[in-house]
């Protein structure tokens, strides 16, 4: 009976730990590279669009 009842205390632990902890942590993460990916296109763009500038003045 007590290993049962441990077994659903650790099954429990375990999806608070996956659902509570890991999964928000890993969306974070990815929110954060989604967001700096699109930081580093704008910046190539930018620097793409005012190298095409520069060039065609002269």
């Amino acid at each position: 009976m007590g290993r049962i009842v441990m077994a659903v205390l650790g099954v429990m632990l375990a999806l608070y730990v996956v659902f509570g902890l890991v999964l928000p942590a890993l969306f974070g993460l990815l929110k954060f590279a989604f967001l700096l990916a699109l930081v580093a296109v704008v910046a190539v763009a930018a620097v793409t669009v005012v190298g095409k500038f520069g060039k065609s003045g002269k």
